[in-house]
């Protein structure tokens, strides 16, 4: 029999939550502190992460616990020769600008989680016509993790620039998971009240006109 029972929130609850998601940063090396993080707290955003909408209920996801610096540091040199490769993209100016920024925490974090996912054999409900649901229902859970990880203040860094086959060389990943993020967590010594790339005049943020259509698109 399902229950009916509905759990309803105030304002003060819409508010906080509101706060979480205006502050929520991507803390980068120089700003994470090696203070270890208590397991409790490790629990709760993987928590989290479990409660996170997935297509057809399908939970295809599978977290990687990284502490040991060995393994770092063999993420971070896949990390370094990606970031000598993407920095040649860029425009003088911005390949200066790139150059000087500091991208990630591997190594300064006391801890890394590696978010994989892992396809489910057979059709998977709500999945059929779009493949990539299962894809876009592990981003949802990463998603979950750094608000819930934010809450605690404790500081969460998606690093990017890394190559998805060396990384699952490494870890000595299953062949049929595929990488969709690494993450940085530690506690840290600021959040910053902007984005850090904002600040940085790296891009400006969007107005709501921008990226807001009201019914269909306007025929060019």
């Amino acid at each position: 029999m399902i229950e009916h029972s509905q759990r309803l929130f105030d304002k003060n609850e819409q508010e906080l939550l509101k706060e979480i998601l205006m502050h929520r940063r991507d803390v980068r090396g120089n700003r994470f502190l090696s203070t270890p993080i208590p397991h409790t707290a490790i629990d709760t955003i993987l928590e989290a992460a479990f409660s996170a909408p997935s297509v057809g209920f399908s939970q295809p996801w599978e977290f990687v616990l990284i502490k040991d610096q060995a393994t770092k540091r063999a993420i971070k040199e896949t990390f370094s020769e990606e970031t000598a490769q993407a920095a040649l993209l860029f425009e003088e100016e911005k390949q200066k600008e790139y150059i000087k920024l500091k991208l990630e925490g591997i190594i300064e974090s006391p801890l890394n989680i590696a978010v994989f996912y892992k396809p489910k054999k057979g059709p998977v409900l709500g999945q059929t016509s779009m493949p990539n649901m299962g894809k876009y229902s592990v981003v949802c859970a990463i998603q979950n993790m750094w608000l819930m990880a934010r809450s605690l203040n404790i500081g969460m860094g998606w690093v990017s620039i890394l190559d998805p086959k060396k990384v699952k060389k490494v870890l000595n990943a299953p062949s049929e998971n595929q990488l969709i993020g690494y993450l940085c967590f530690g506690y840290t010594d600021m959040f910053y009240n902007q984005p850090e790339l904002e600040l940085r005049k790296w891009d400006r943020k969007k107005m709501r006109q921008e990226v807001v259509v009201e019914e269909q698109y306007n025929p060019s």
